[in-house]
């Protein structure tokens, strides 16, 4: 099950510097102004995503809520200084009463945010609007320029290593890269690098990642987040599929699926083909 931490995207032994600094960050990113230009349907995925951090923040942000909530994941308490004498009749009525009073909370948190294990993908939603362009480093020690993609599909997939359906979709990408390079799909993760190094990981870690599940894809390495701000994404993972002129045609927020990429470029190949002279 994921966690608030993961919400957040921050680890479990994050201080709460940590954690205060992701929830501005995440908040940043969600802010009414910043999504004002998108299609109603992204706008409500960002409301909801908003929503989600508020409630997660103020488990995390709080320190007694904090450990509640790391009681109820199944977290131990750090020994303390003295000899431990054992709980009286009625100080286990009240730590019983706390416990339950806590997994209460957190199972009202996930009914209402839908924080499980299962894939949190949604149906394409459409658009046409110029992609931006970057030059980013690249993981292997290059350079990505969006710009020399073009008159490609790209599938541009934005992920982090904490992230649980990134994890699960990197064999998809990786076969549609495979399978799919030599018809015109460019595929490019961009790693939220900002918010790795946030963590404590570095850019040798985030390789060492990849290798466990033979990535070859150009990975973009967002340093300070622009990449990240320009396109304005929004949860874990969202990929954008650009056209071979550079608009974003499609957006998909969550994991995606072999199947879900082959759909999506044989129709972006077929709306080329329709728009194409004869």
């Amino acid at each position: 099950m994921s966690t608030l931490y993961a919400l957040l995207g921050v680890e479990p032994d994050a201080s709460q510097e940590a954690i205060e600094r992701a929830y501005a960050r995440q908040r940043v990113r969600y802010a009414p102004e910043h999504v004002a230009e998108l299609d109603p349907d992204l706008q409500r995925v960002a409301a909801e995503r908003n929503a989600e951090l508020e409630r997660a923040y103020r488990i995390l942000g709080d320190p007694e809520r904090r450990r509640q909530y790391d009681s109820s994941l199944g977290g131990t308490r750090a020994p303390g200084k003295g000899p431990q004498r054992g709980l009286t009749p009625r100080e286990r009525r009240f730590a019983i009463a706390g416990a339950l009073l806590a997994v209460g909370l957190i199972a009202l948190f996930w009914v209402l945010t839908g924080q499980d294990d299962a894939p949190r993908g949604q149906a394409m939603s459409e658009m046409n609007r110029p992609a931006p362009l970057f030059t980013a480093p690249a993981l292997d020690g290059g350079t990505v320029r969006l710009e020399d993609y073009r008159g490609q599909v790209v599938l541009l997939n934005f992920w982090g290593t904490w992230c649980e359906p990134c994890k699960r979709e990197l064999p998809a990408l990786q076969a549609a890269h495979e399978q799919l390079g030599g018809e015109g799909l460019a595929v490019i993760g961009v790693n939220l690098t900002d918010d790795e190094q946030l963590q404590g990981r570095n850019t040798a870690q985030i390789a060492a990642f990849l290798s466990q599940f033979g990535v070859t894809y150009p990975i973009a390495l967002d340093l300070e987040g622009a990449i990240t701000n320009d396109y304005r994404v929004f949860p874990l993972p969202t990929s954008f599929f650009i056209d071979p002129e550079g608009a974003i045609r499609y957006v998909h927020i969550g994991e995606l699926t072999l199947a879900d990429v082959q759909a999506t470029f044989i129709r972006m190949r077929g709306e080329t083909a329709g728009r194409s002279p004869t």
